[in-house]
Formats: C-alpha cells, sequence, structure tokens
C-alpha cells in the first residue's frame, strides 16, 4: 500500500488543448478515491498519467513517498484495470492472471499461491481452464481483476471497469469491489462517469470538470453540501432542479420568487425560513439561482402560500416511487419524486411544495458558488 500524491499536475496537448490544469491531491494510504465526471473532464488522463502512460507537462506525481515523474510504467508498482479487459484471448484464465508475475521472474510456486489466492477472492477458481471468449462479460472483469491482485501493488487505478456490463451485472460487481477494497485495504484510484456508481464506491470522491477539481469529499458531504451549481446538478439522481430567479422582501419576510405565474395568476415563489432569511438577506433583489432535488418538491393536497400548482407532463414509475416531470412558464423541465401511491398522470395539474430550509441556492452561472448550505 502507499500515499499517491499529485502536485501541481498538468497536462498540455500538442495541439495546446489543456486537459488536466494545475492539479493536485493526496490519495492517502489505503484509501478509495473515485474520480468522477463528464467526458472530457480530464479524470482519464489523469489516472494515465498516474499510471505513466501518458507524460506529465508539468508537475510532480509521488507514489509511496518516491516521485515517479521519470519512472517507466512497469517500474511505478501499480496495476491497472481497464474498460475493456485487455485479456489476452489465446491464454487461459490462469495464464492472464499468471503472465506479468512470470515476465517478473517470480518463482513458479508463487505464482500458483497467488494466482489461487486471487482466484478464490473473486469466485473464478472453476474458470481457471478457460479462455477468455468462454466467459461472460462479468466474468472477465473479475479476471481482469484478478490479474491486478497477483501483483500485489501499492496502488490499483481503475478506468470505467464496469462500463461493458449491464445494470444488474454491474450493481453485483460494483458491491464485490468494494468488499474485495475491504479485504485487500490497496490505495485505489477508480475512474468513472457514473455518479451512483462513485456514490457507492468511494471513501472519497473527487468532481472534476474541464479539468479542474470542483469538490473532493465523503460521498455525502458532497451530496448534501455542494460547493457549485456544476457539483450540485452533477451528484444526485434525477438530477437537481435549478430555478433561476431573485430575493424579494415582502411584508417584511424574505421569498425566492421564479419570475413567472400559473394559469390563474399567482406567482411561483417560496418563503424563506428566518435562517435562510438571515443568510441571504444580502443578495435581495439580486439574480439567485435555488436547486432543489426532486425529493424536495412535495405532492400537497391543500394550498399554501408557498404552494405552486404545477401542470404534469409525464410520470415515470419507479416500483415504490414515480417521477414526475412538470413545467412552469419560465422553466420547462422540473422533476418531483413523489411516493407510488399518488394518482398524478400526465395532462394533469398538480399541487407542490419546495421544502425551503432543504434548498441549495446559488450564483447564476454553470459554476455559481453555493450561498447558503441547507440546514
Amino acid at each position: 500500500m502507499a500515499q499517491v500524491t499529485l502536485n501541481n499536475v498538468r497536462k498540455v496537448y500538442p495541439s495546446g488543448f489543456e486537459a488536466v490544469k494545475g492539479l493536485s491531491l493526496d490519495i492517502s494510504d489505503g484509501e478509495f478515491l473515485v474520480l468522477v465526471g463528464p467526458s472530457g473532464c480530464g479524470k482519464s488522463t489523469t489516472l494515465r498519467l498516474v499510471a505513466g502512460l501518458e507524460e506529465l507537462s508539468s508537475g510532480t506525481i509521488s507514489i509511496g513517498g518516491r516521485v515517479v515523474n521519470d519512472v517507466h510504467p512497469k517500474d511505478r508498482d501499480i496495476a491497472m484495470v481497464f474498460q475493456n479487459y485487455a485479456l489476452y484471448p489465446h491464454m487461459s484464465v490462469y495464464k492472464n492472471m499468471a503472465f506479468a508475475l512470470k515476465l517478473r521472474g517470480v518463482p513458479k510456486a508463487d505464482i500458483d499461491r497467488r494466482v489461487g489466492g486471487a482466484a478464490r477472492t473473486l469466485g473464478i477458481e472453476d474458470l481457471l481452464d478457460r479462455k477468455p471468449r468462454q466467459l461472460s462479460g462479468g466474468q472477465r472483469q473479475r479476471v481482469a481483476v484478478g490479474r491486478a491482485i497477483v501483483r500485489e501493488p501499492k496502488a490499483f487505478l481503475f478506468d470505467e471497469p464496469l462500463s461493458n456490463l449491464d445494470a444488474k451485472l454491474r450493481v453485483t460487481t460494483r458491491a464485490e469491489l468494494k468488499a474485495l477494497h475491504m479485504r485487500l485495504k490497496t490505495t485505489t484510484i477508480y475512474v468513472t462517469h457514473d455518479q451512483e456508481e462513485a456514490m457507492t464506491l468511494g471513501d472519497r470522491i473527487v468532481v472534476m470538470s474541464k479539468g479542474l477539481i470542483q469538490q473532493a469529499g465523503t460521498p455525502l458531504e458532497v451530496y448534501r453540501r455542494p460547493l457549485n451549481r456544476f457539483v450540485a446538478g452533477f451528484v444526485g439522481m434525477p438530477p437537481m432542479n435549478f430555478l433561476e430567479g431573485t430575493i424579494a422582501q415582502d411584508g417584511g419576510a424574505l421569498w425566492f420568487v421564479e419570475g413567472s405565474a400559473d394559469a390563474d395568476g399567482r406567482a411561483y415563489r417560496v418563503r424563506l425560513p428566518g435562517a435562510r432569511s438571515q443568510a441571504l438577506a444580502t443578495h435581495a433583489g439580486k439574480p439567485i439561482v435555488m436547486g432543489l432535488r426532486p425529493q424536495m418538491l412535495r405532492e400537497v393536497t391543500a394550498p399554501t402560500p408557498s404552494a405552486w400548482r404545477l401542470p404534469v407532463r409525464v410520470v415515470e414509475p419507479l416500483g415504490d416511487a414515480m417521477d414526475v416531470s412538470c413545467s412552469t412558464p419560465k422553466h420547462a423541465h422540473l422533476v418531483a419524486r413523489v411516493p407510488a401511491h399518488s394518482g398524478l398522470t400526465g395532462g394533469q395539474t398538480a399541487l407542490f411544495e419546495p421544502d425551503a430550509d432543504a434548498a441549495h441556492f446559488f450564483e447564476p452561472g454553470e459554476f455559481g458558488v453555493s450561498l447558503a448550505d441547507p440546514s
């Protein structure tokens, strides 16, 4: 096991495109860290820089206290698992797992011990004589992980290893990977574009966009207290609703005013409770963005001062809940998650009350910073 440290790491390609922009990150010994973000955010490039598959433009990378900028990938004492498994098709599972050890000149008895131990850990003991073409996608993925385990590296690097699996198998394999890490306690850097995968796997997640770290923290920290609008919209499923409006004073209270009205002329607005009012008082009269997770847009049966009458466009049953797609004249797409026993259907109108205590507020713009944490 080893600590991995990235200090002001940059990657600029000959075309001038800067894929990673001054990234600094400390990954603790034994930590499972997940790099997550949309395509093109720089997460895979960062992983490849750690692996030595890409050359640094500037900055330093250390593994186990040793700077590895000029160290060949094979000498960095890391093991990488790729999206496409990268198994040798003409070799058996045993030979695939043993290949790197044979190249190192590891004695056969040690190879047998390591391969057997990894196979037992991953539940693939009965597959050792098969060729990759005889395996399912999930079995191939476990072989690829096993090939990494037998090397007993200082760190594991995973580059979107589950993206080729079907939805059910992804969930199963995800649980296996987490259980495996709990047993091995090997430092792990894992790259994915799937925020749900990041939330369930990582001890800590790092949300990236445009080559920069937008936020790093435990999954619950990032979910509950996103630092900016990008993080808030990326982490959480369904994504957070964003409503642009202003903070206005009325009758001695502060209100978020969305700026449009329903068919009966009632304005879409929300009264802010005392604690939120104090935090947002300095933004009165200024543009602001309110963020509401779908669970915080609650269906109500009777009108209240903050209840909104919204047209229902589409209802998506999920078993124990339903996602209700609705809109205002100003915001065409809002999602509310309501109990499954709700009788809502498309074409109706319904009353929804935003939970002002749980709402997030941001400055305008794609990366507008958070202004007041919810209670």
